[in-house]
């Protein structure tokens, strides 16, 4: 029989996913068989020709859990799933049963059952299988992760916590995640104080690092469906700011930061000859993460040469301005992908420098 944990939040953005990377790395260090479940898929992806949820996807990719595909996501919804429900062309029942059938199949093959959840703890009650319910059925423990902070914090714990009571389900503990460094221990301390009185421990997670929010470039391309041309190896490099090249040239190139996307227009040809020279330099290589150019005037022949003989990464675009470019990318949220190397390596870092396994394995079994 497997140990399992339930990996719950108390809204979007919280870390959960990267929480369950994190305990798996964690649990296949102490444990020979450890699985991964996310019982219901909201946000369906193709992985080997078989249709499951992006995160177990994602788990199955960095873990190498492609064997149990099938049964690590049993249930995933489309836009059109929860009418179906409610019109009874789907059955509840048939959902639940393939959801508690998968969970059995994979608990005779672990000894160790990450079950991740899909955000907060009512979605999927359209459907009758709130994540509440889902834990009830599974018969699993929950570790609810949270975002930083304190008022916020403990009103989303309780209005998330009604729900997991309501079903009969066992809150162990609260996982406070996206952390500021310098204000870490002082949270904590506020956090323990205002739940004290609760059954469950309040966790340290990890600390905010904008490196895990930041976009990679490929990102980039795949967000404004945009070819990226130039050297294709960059294609994981983190991008920590992104600039507007609106300043003379001289200053642009002084105000550089590191890891920069610079948005420069078509029409500026001594910045896109600049920077192209200044990505071979290796103290600009750097700061150069890469080019996005919009506008409607063609590059010119003389600099598209340039940039192409430079192989600097760009991307270029004639149907969106720099505003609306700027705004997209900084309102994006992105999520971690099997391709974002750099960025599993320094969670897997994280997890070993933040986690106490130990702590966590006697708390839940």
């Amino acid at each position: 029989m497997a140990k399992k944990i339930f990996i719950a939040a108390t809204g979007q953005n919280t870390g959960k996913t990267t929480t369950s990377l994190s305990l798996l790395h964690l649990a296949r260090k102490k444990y020979k068989r450890v699985g991964f479940i996310k019982p219901l898929g909201p946000k369906p992806s193709l992985l080997r020709g078989i249709e499951v949820d992006k995160d177990a996807a994602l788990i199955s990719q960095v873990f190498g859990l492609g064997k149990e595909l099938r049964l690590m996501s049993p249930v995933v919804l489309h836009s059109g799933s929860t009418r179906q429900v409610v019109d009874g062309t789907i059955s509840v029942d048939d959902l639940q049963e393939r959801i508690v059938h998968a969970c059995a199949e994979l608990e005779k093959s672990c000894d160790f059952l990450i079950i991740e959840g899909a955000g907060h703890a009512g979605v999927g009650s359209v459907i009758h299988l709130s994540n509440a319910r889902i834990a009830k059925l599974l018969n699993a423990p929950v570790l609810m992760v949270t975002g930083g902070g304190l008022g916020n914090v403990v009103d989303s714990v309780y209005m998330n916590l009604a729900l997991f009571q309501r079903e009969g389900v066992d809150v162990r503990a609260i996982l406070a995640n996206k952390l500021i460094p310098e204000k870490r221990d002082i949270s904590l301390d506020y956090l323990r104080r205002c739940l004290a009185g609760e059954p469950f421990k309040v966790l340290g997670g990890f600390d905010y690092h904008p490196v895990l929010a930041n976009p990679t470039l490929r990102r980039i391309a795949n967000l404004l469906e945009l070819q990226l041309h130039g050297n294709k190896r960059d294609t994981q490099r983190i991008i920590n700011h992104v600039q507007i090249g609106a300043a003379s040239t001289q200053r642009v190139a002084e105000i550089l930061k590191d890891s920069t996307l610079l948005i420069v227009t078509s029409s500026r040809d001594e910045l896109l000859v600049t920077m192209a020279t200044l990505y071979q330099i290796p103290a600009y290589r750097s700061k150069i993460v890469g080019l996005l150019i919009p506008g409607l005037n063609p590059v010119s022949t003389i600099t598209q040469q340039i940039l192409e003989r430079s192989n600097i990464p760009y991307l270029r675009t004639q149907g969106q301005s720099t505003a609306d470019l700027y705004r997209i990318i900084t309102e994006d949220v992105s999520k971690l992908t099997a391709e974002d190397t750099e960025k599993l390596a320094l969670v897997r870092k994280l997890a070993e420098d933040t986690f106490d396994f130990d702590l966590l394995d006697e708390i839940f079994f």
